[in-house]
C-alpha cells in the first residue's frame, strides 16, 4: 500500500468520525459511521491472508447490518415523531433498535460474537485502530441519546463485564483476549452511561491509552500467543519489566491508573443505591484480572530453554519508534494520584 493511499485512508477514518462527531440528524450520523467503515475495510486486508479477508468478510456484514438497523430506527422515529434529530428522540421503540445497533457496532455482549474473530484476524496495528478509534462515533451517539430504558442499560453493561471475563479466561491468542478485555471494558462503560456520561468518556479515554500501550508492546516484540511471550524479553529486557505492570493496570488493580475508573464507576452506581450491580461488576473484575495476571506470570515468572539462537535478538536495535509508547506506559500506570484533579476537571 502507497503512503498515499494510506494517507487517504487515514483521513477518511477522520473524516467519518469527524462527520458523526457533528452531525445532530440522523442521516448524516449514518453516513459518518459508513465512511468509517469504508475507510477501515482496506487497512484490514493490507496483508492479504485468508484469515484477514475472513475477518474483513465477518466485519463488513456485522457493521452493514448494524447500519442498516440504525437508519430503519431512525425512519421509524422519523415516521413517528416527524424528527431527524439525535436529540428529539422520544419514542421508546426506535431508542431500543438504535442502542442494539450501536452495540452490535461496538461489540457489546449479546452482540459481541464478532469481535474476537474479526480481531484475530488482523495484524496489530489494524487491531489498534478497530479496538480504540472505531469505538468513537457510536459512543458519540450513545452519549448523545435520551434512553428511556435504563435496565437494559444496565443489563447490556453486566452481562458485558461477565462474558467479557469468562471469555478470556481459556484464551491463548493474545488478540483474542485484547478483545474480551474490550468487550469488558465496555460493559463498565455502560453502566454508568445515563446516570454519568462524563465517567464514561473518561474509562473511554483511560482504556484507549491503556489498550494502545498493551498493542505497542506486543508489536515491538512481534508476539500472538501467550507462549511467544516467555521468550520476549531477549528482545527489550527493560520494556518486559515493565509490561505486567501495564496488563495489570488493565485488569484494574490499584495502585496504577486502570483503578481509577473502575473506583469511581462503583461509587457511582453505590451513590445511585445499585449496591447489586455494583457487587456483581466488581466480581467480574476478578475474572478479567486473572487472564491478565497469566500473561504477567508468561512474561516474568517462565524461563523459556533457549539456545544461542533464541536469546539473540535482544542484540539488534528494534527500529521502532517508542516515544509513543514511552508516553502511553508511563500514563497506564502513574495517573492514580491525580484522579481528585481529574473528578474536579469532569465535574466543571
Amino acid at each position: 500500500m502507497t503512503p498515499y493511499v494510506l494517507t487517504i485512508l487515514l483521513l477518511g477514518l477522520g473524516l467519518g468520525t469527524t462527520i458523526t462527531f457533528a452531525s445532530s440528524h440522523w442521516l448524516l450520523a449514518w453516513m459518518g459511521l459508513e465512511i468509517n467503515t469504508l475507510a477501515i475495510i482496506p487497512l484490514m486486508t493490507y496483508h492479504h491472508h485468508p484469515r484477514a479477508a475472513e475477518a474483513t468478510t465477518k466485519y463488513f456484514l456485522t457493521q452493514a447490518a448494524a447500519a442498516a438497523m440504525l437508519l430503519f430506527a431512525s425512519t421509524i422515529n422519523a415516521w413517528l415523531s416527524g424528527q431527524w434529530e439525535i436529540q428529539q428522540m422520544s419514542h421508546p421503540f426506535p431508542i431500543t433498535i438504535i442502542t442494539i445497533a450501536l452495540a452490535l457496532k461496538i461489540g457489546l455482549a449479546p452482540f459481541h460474537t464478532w469481535l474476537p474473530e474479526v480481531l484475530q484476524g488482523l495484524n496489530l496495528t489494524t487491531g489498534l485502530i478497530l479496538s480504540t478509534w472505531q469505538k468513537l462515533a457510536p459512543f458519540a451517539l450513545l452519549l448523545q441519546l435520551q434512553h428511556t430504558n435504563p435496565m437494559m442499560l444496565t443489563a447490556l453493561g453486566l452481562l458485558s463485564t461477565l462474558v467479557g471475563g469468562w471469555g478470556g479466561l481459556n484464551q491463548t491468542q493474545l488478540r483474542k483476549i485484547l478483545a474480551y478485555s474490550s468487550i469488558a471494558h465496555l460493559g463498565w462503560m455502560i453502566l454508568v452511561l445515563q446516570t454519568a456520561p462524563s465517567l464514561t468518556l473518561l474509562t473511554l479515554l483511560t482504556y484507549f491509552v491503556m489498550t494502545f500501550s498493551a498493542f505497542m508492546i506486543f508489536n515491538l516484540n512481534k508476539t500472538t500467543t501467550i507462549n511467544a511471550l516467555a521468550t520476549s524479553w531477549t528482545k527489550a529486557p527493560a520494556l518486559m519489566a515493565l509490561a505486567p505492570l501495564v496488563f495489570l493496570s488493565l485488569g484494574g488493580l490499584p495502585p496504577l491508573t486502570g483503578f481509577m475508573p473502575k473506583w469511581l464507576i462503583l461509587q457511582e452506581l453505590t451513590n445511585h443505591e445499585l449496591a447489586p450491580t455494583a457487587t456483581l461488576a466488581a466480581l467480574s473484575a476478578l475474572l478479567s484480572l486473572y487472564f491478565y495476571l497469566r500473561l504477567s506470570y508468561a512474561m516474568t515468572l517462565t524461563t523459556s530453554p533457549n539456545n544461542l539462537i533464541g536469546v539473540a535478538p535482544w542484540r539488534f536495535t528494534p527500529l521502532q519508534s517508542t516515544l509513543p509508547l514511552t508516553f502511553a506506559t508511563s500514563t497506564t500506570m502513574l495517573l492514580l494520584p491525580l484522579t481528585p484533579s481529574i473528578t474536579t476537571l469532569l465535574s466543571t
